[in-house]
């Protein structure tokens, strides 16, 4: 029991050594704004500056999670603080929890440190877990985005309108049919006006998203930047290519349901067809058997 308590209060200063370290970095940061000034611009170098820092730390720790993070477009200082407090805060918290229901236990178990153990592995890593499920489910949906970008962008090329004419209208017009397409192409014009080339931004984020469609969109906008021509083509075999895929995955699906399906009906529509169909003849046999007897 006193192991258990003493366990309970280590857990509890090193949650109450890192939320004084969150609040000591954080008053530093701002008495270097209030050093900076006021100005708007100032703090946003600032929150730019630190984002860059703290990503640093991040790659160096655990740059899974980081790439993670960046795919599900949780790019912002404040997203990423929020992500790390829940997956340090969640491990302590079920260790406490855990802790707490061993000491109120009558007779305490003989291996007291395995709950706790346990609890700690589970909430480290449920976190993670559920953001690599998230990333998922987004990169299918950008996937499925990519087949109705790839006409709309046909039809903006054939009008005469270049790459980043094309782009900013999908951006600007194109919010409620492209909504995780839109978000990204924010970010990516908003670099581009920052003064970087539109070829190489579409390269990064094609490599940071791990989308294969969006990959090859990518790659034939990029060719049209440069050499100017021939992707007209292009975005119709990769329309049709798109097509196939999306074709085949829906076999699968519907050949995978057609399995479950024979399952259902082999386990409970089986035996009541057997005994609607032989239920009358065992009940001859048997009462033939009777009389027999």
């Amino acid at each position: 029991m006193n192991l258990l308590l003493l366990s309970a209060l280590l857990l509890l200063m090193a949650g109450g050594l890192l939320l004084y370290s969150a609040l000591r970095e954080q008053l530093a940061a701002r008495r270097m704004m209030a050093r900076l000034g006021d100005s708007g611009r100032s703090g946003s170098a600032l929150l730019q500056l630190g984002e860059r820092s703290g990503a640093a730390k991040l790659g160096k720790s655990d740059p899974e999670t980081l790439v993670l993070l960046n795919q599900l477009g949780w790019r912002s200082r404040q997203r990423r603080t929020l992500f790390f407090c829940i997956q340090i805060g969640l491990p302590i918290l079920l260790t406490l929890a855990a802790l707490i229901i061993q000491m109120g236990m009558q007779e305490p178990p003989s291996l007291p440190w395995l709950a706790p153990f346990f609890a700690f592995g589970v909430g480290y890593l449920i976190p993670k877990r559920v953001l690599a499920a998230q990333v998922r489910q987004r990169q299918e949906r950008l996937a499925q985005e990519i087949s109705l970008m790839i006409p709309m962008l046909r039809m903006l090329f054939d009008v005469g309108m270049t790459v980043e004419q094309a782009l900013r209208v999908l951006c600007n017009e194109g919010q409620q049919i492209l909504p995780e397409l839109n978000k990204e192409l924010k970010q990516l014009l908003a670099r581009v006006d920052a003064g970087l080339e539109l070829g190489e931004e579409l390269r990064e984020l094609a490599y940071l998203l791990q989308v294969d469609d969006l990959t090859d969109c990518f790659t034939i906008l990029v060719q049209l930047i440069y050499q100017g021509g021939g992707a007209m083509a292009s975005l119709l075999s990769l329309k049709e290519l798109l097509d196939d895929r999306r074709m085949t995955s829906l076999q699968e699906r519907v050949s995978k349901m057609s399995a479950k399906m024979s399952v259902v009906m082999m386990l409970f529509l089986f035996p009541a067809l057997l005994i609607v169909l032989a239920g009358p003849g065992f009940v001859a046999i048997i009462q033939a058997l009777g009389d027999m007897g």
